[in-house]
This record gives structure tokens, sequence and C-alpha cells, in this order.
């Protein structure tokens, strides 16, 4: 028997053809694309803005980051400048850590000097730490101190302290201060002499323990971070700084500052910190890479759509072969 065409099959063969194509479409949306496209580094954002932490270092107090604390108010985050006790590495990281833990929701924690040693242990273990930032900071590994990576770029601090024996609760121990004298042209020359003067006046002492104490935790390894260079420090040698945040794999800029540049410079350090918060709003902030970065998660939306594909264009063929078969 001759096969002929079933009455109105080619009509149905069209319409098959448009269902099918309907199907894949439909099926294609199904697929959650991420947020993060293929090669690229932004990841699934919330609406969340992270509370900004800021932990000032060695002969200063919390003010010193006030022109900083005032511009990201304006930018509508919430900011905590604790003071640092200046004790020692150990107990100093593990006094900012309780800070951190009283604070609900993501954060960014920076860091200005020693203060950068104290966040790289105070972060370690905290997953609600999402980026971390260095202003002309120390940025130990495990096992190093703050003397060790001097003894490695030598700067002009040693010959700018003073040490002075100090008793408090039954312990005792030497404080370090800078000379009035040197404060200026070590720590802070491109501030005004008045100011300075009131700095040698109101500083902080620093126990020595604070440089012995070894480093036992290095957050930076697993949070990103980035870091400020000041090119003009006397205190921190700039080539250390550079190691560190090449070491670190960090988002580096480098400003003519001198070691304060959150007051000289507050307002290249608050956009540093932009940076880092902006990040932050990240489910997964990356570290800083050398190269592209591939998202498996891209892969495996587009297999879902190809494979959605094949399913619907395969329907069709079947389908359409049935339409096609001789009348019995």
């Amino acid at each position: 028997m001759t096969a002929f065409p079933v009455p109105g099959s080619r009509r149905r063969i069209r319409r098959t053809y448009v269902i099918a194509a309907g199907c894949a479409m439909a099926l294609c949306t199904t697929v959650a694309l991420p947020a993060a496209a293929v090669g690229g580094t932004t990841t699934t954002t919330t609406t969340t803005k992270p509370t900004i932490v800021l932990v000032h270092g060695a002969f200063a107090d919390a003010s010193s980051w006030n022109g900083v604390v005032e511009r990201l108010e304006r930018r509508g985050y919430t900011v905590i400048a604790p003071a640092n006790p200046l004790r020692g590495l150990d107990s100093d990281s593990t006094y900012i850590a309780s800070v951190l833990d009283s604070i609900k929701g993501p954060i960014v924690l920076a860091g200005h000097s020693y203060g950068g040693a104290v966040i790289s242990t105070a972060a370690a273990g905290n997953p609600r730490v999402k980026s971390l930032v260095y202003v002309s900071a120390q940025m130990p590994d495990v096992g190093e101190n703050g003397m060790s990576l001097a003894a490695r770029f030598p700067s002009e601090l040693g010959t700018a302290t003073k040490s002075v024996p100090y008793r408090a609760g039954g312990v005792s121990g030497t404080d370090l201060y800078l000379k009035p004298d040197r404060l200026h042209q070590v720590f802070a020359a491109d501030l005004p002499e008045s100011t300075t003067r009131l700095m040698a006046v109101t500083q902080r002492p620093v126990a020595t323990t604070a440089f012995s104490e070894k480093a036992k935790a290095a957050a930076w390894k697993h949070i990103p971070s980035w870091f400020l260079v000041a090119k003009q420090d006397k205190s921190i040698n700039p080539d250390q700084e550079r190691f560190e945040a090449k070491r670190a794999g960090s988002h580096t800029v480098e400003i003519n500052s001198s070691h304060v540049a959150m007051v000289s410079h507050p307002d290249a350090v608050t956009d540093l910190v932009l940076q880092a918060a902006t990040a932050a709003k990240s489910a997964r902030p990356s570290l800083a890479t050398t190269g592209s970065t591939h998202d498996a998660r891209a892969d495996t939306a587009l297999t879902g759509i190809a494979a959605a594909s094949l399913i619907a264009g395969a329907g069709a063929v079947l389908l359409g072969g049935r339409l096609r078969r001789p009348a019995p």
C-alpha cells in the first residue's frame, strides 16, 4: 500500500515544532543562571551593607580614623572604631575578636599600622568578616612578628622611639613612645607641625610585646584583602608593605603619603574601604587574582540549557516521525 500524508498532517508537524521550541524556551528559563558571568567575578549580592570596623595602630587612638568615619557615615555605613589595647598581639587580637562577635551581619575589617597585625589574627575563623583592609600596615604570616618583618625591611622607626618601664595590676613590662622631636618626620611628615605636636602629647604607648609576639593566624590567606601602600612612609618601609600586599594577593593602591594616610589622605583611604565594602556585599568576594576567574556554576547552567534544548528537539523529531507514519 502506498503511503500518503494524513490530511492536515503538515500543519500538525509545523505546530509540533512550534510547541517543541516553546518547550525548549520554557525549560531554559527554569535553569537558574548564576549571578556571575562565565569568566567574571561578580557573585550573588545582598542588600545588607556591612558594618565597617576600623582598628588603629601603635602610638594612636581611634580618633585617628575620624576623617574616614565621617565619610563612611555620609555614605550610609555603620562604623565602629574600637580602642585597640596595645598590650600585646595575643591579647589585643582576642579583644578585637570579641568586638567582632558583638556585631550582626557582614563585616569589613580595617587596620592601620600595628592594627593590621591585630586584624589578621582577630578575623581568623569568623565567617562574617568578608573583607580585610590594610592601611600602611603590618601583615604578618603565621610565625612572624613586627620585629622580624622590620628586620627584613628596616625603617626609621627604631631611631624614633624611647622605652619606658610600666607596672599595672601586678604586671610589669616596657612601653614604647615616639620621641616628640621625631614624630613629625617619621610618623606624620605630611601633617602640619601644630597637629603633630598634639599627636606627640596625646599618643598612646604600645607594649613591646605587640611587636615581639608571633602571629598565630593569618586571616588574609582566606579573606579577600585590600592594601594601601604609603610611598613616603618612614615608620614601616614601603617595600615591606608592597611585599606583604603581593604575598597576600591584595587589591593594592599606592599614594604619596606618610605613615598616617587615614589622617592626611582620608578620601583615598575611604575610597579603598568602600571598594572592600562593595565587594563584601557579594555572597563570596574573591581573592585578588592575575587571570580570568572561571565559574563552574555557569558551566552547570549552560549544560542544563543545552540539555533542555536537546530534549525538546528530540521530542519534536519523535512527534514529527509519528505524524509522518503511513496510514494503516
